[in-house]
């Protein structure tokens, strides 16, 4: 074991947050200036065989991938093969949406979620064979299964595309004005990697990054890992009786048109290794991974994703975070509730990783930053100031808001004021800002933000990183 630093008041905040969500396992490690300064393995990657989580451990990783794709997209531009400034049918001239804005939307936009793109069903049928298999598909947060379920699965680019470009909806704006986080875009970032490298998505990141970084753990799919098993079990959670009930579900749920979007796993080591691509300005050791000005151009703060929050080329930023600039991004899948941070000034790189969705792993995450940085575990890096609304103000925001990615959420004016409802639960919300309101959702915050249109009427709600309408 390295010397490292201690952080008892952390460990204490976080095994009471791991006991309430009964996390089977966590694995959360610290380095500064490439140097590891914290580790701690929480509970087992197999419950049943008690076998302990360690740095080493694989878990999947989610949307942190995201950053993976962006990253493969900049190596491209800097081997002269595209511009980011392009147009995505330059590269993909199948590609079309039911508006007139398809030529306008250019890999930036991709790679900003800014393209337009309302939340679509697509991810639904990317992973369907998996469902198909899993019976704890049923209990994942927030997934509800499609009534028209005569669309077979999308295993590839070209159907990914053609579906889409059945779809009817209207795009939420011009192409970069709106934020709305879009997992098509990312996986039709992998598309192109995949047609102007010549070699599978896949084997493009595994050469140009994974290789070269020495991440010998990570792989987008567990088999290649082979006679390796410091890999975690997978878990789900369903509402029983006397609470929640923590079970095994073996299935790795797998989408092969969407790989871009979320289908790395990875270990903490590994994924701190990483990480110094940010850190040191695309160096991982004495390895070149990208140029300086690529890194810098992925961690440009380009739109607005919350309130203080932009986001950057498959990252999160937040410019104002306690004095420094917090570089982030998170993940949920099956098993899965991930997160990355780096904070460029300070030389510091973190990462956690679980095996259970739906957990407050952003939070974990935030009190381990604030105890190392000398910070009580539960502050924030934002003021809320409270506003009071008038029954009748509060009126505005009733109704039901449903995503076509299968998320719903209900507003109701309650004589304590606003109540938001989903995934079967509810609970109060503040209003902190004009239309803007502050949710308490599983010991994470999250900003709602609703959106009026031109006549003053509210038309659909931003949460959860998303945009949807309200019906």
């Amino acid at each position: 074991m390295k010397s490292q630093i201690v952080m008892s008041e952390f460990e204490t905040y976080a095994k009471g947050l791991i006991e309430k969500y009964q996390i089977p396992g966590t694995a959360i490690g610290f380095a500064h200036n490439g140097t590891t300064v914290y580790e701690k393995g929480f509970g087992y990657r197999d419950v049943d065989r008690k076998l302990p989580v360690t740095m080493d451990t694989v878990f999947g990783i989610a949307s942190v991938t995201k950053s993976f794709t962006c990253m493969a997209i900049m190596i491209l531009q800097e081997q002269g093969k595209l511009s980011v400034h392009d147009p995505v049918v330059k590269y993909l001239p199948e590609f079309s949406t039911p508006t007139d804005a398809t030529d306008k939307m250019t890999i930036h936009h991709f790679m900003t979620h800014s393209a337009g793109l309302p939340p679509l069903p697509s991810l639904f049928y990317a992973k369907k064979r998996s469902f198909d298999q899993d019976p704890s598909a049923k209990d994942y947060p927030g997934l509800s299964i499609p009534e028209d379920n005569n669309q077979g699965p999308i295993d590839t680019y070209e159907q990914l595309m053609e579906f889409i470009a059945g779809l009817d909806f209207e795009l939420l704006g011009e192409p970069g004005t709106e934020f709305s986080y879009s997992n098509d875009c990312y996986a039709l970032l992998g598309t192109i990697v995949q047609r102007l490298s010549g070699k599978t998505f896949e084997q493009f990141v595994k050469d140009y990054i994974l290789d070269p970084c020495g991440m010998e753990n990570t792989c987008f799919e567990i088999e290649e890992l082979k006679d390796y098993d410091n890999i975690t079990s997978l878990y789900a959670a369903r509402i029983v009786d006397n609470g929640l009930e923590v079970y095994e579900a073996p299935v790795w749920w797998e989408s092969p048109s969407m790989r871009g979007a979320g289908a790395l796993k990875s270990t903490v080591n590994d994924m701190l290794k990483y990480a110094e691509i940010i850190r040191t300005k695309g160096k991982v050791g004495e390895k070149r991974i990208l140029s300086e000005d690529s890194v810098e151009q992925m961690i440009t703060p380009y739109i607005e994703c919350s309130p203080g929050r932009y986001y950057g080329y498959g990252f999160m930023i937040t410019p104002e975070f306690h004095g420094s600039t917090l570089v982030e991004h998170g993940g949920n899948l099956k098993a899965v509730a991930s997160q990355l941070c780096i904070i460029p000034e300070k030389g510091i790189t973190g990462m956690i990783l679980t095996n259970l969705a739906g957990v407050p792993a952003v939070t974990i995450m935030a009190g381990a930053l604030n105890n190392l940085e000398g910070r009580n575990v539960d502050a924030t890096p934002y003021s809320t100031t409270k506003y009071e609304l008038s029954l009748d103000e509060l009126a505005d925001f009733e109704g039901t808001y449903t995503s076509n990615e299968g998320m719903s959420l209900t507003i109701k004016v309650t004589e304590e004021g606003l109540d938001f409802s989903t995934q079967g639960t509810s609970f109060p919300i503040q209003c902190v800002g004009k239309d803007l309101f502050l949710a308490v959702v599983k010991d994470q915050k999250e900003l709602i933000r609703f959106v009026r249109d031109d006549s003053g009427e509210i038309e659909r709600v931003a949460y959860h990183m998303r945009q949807f309408p309200k019906r």
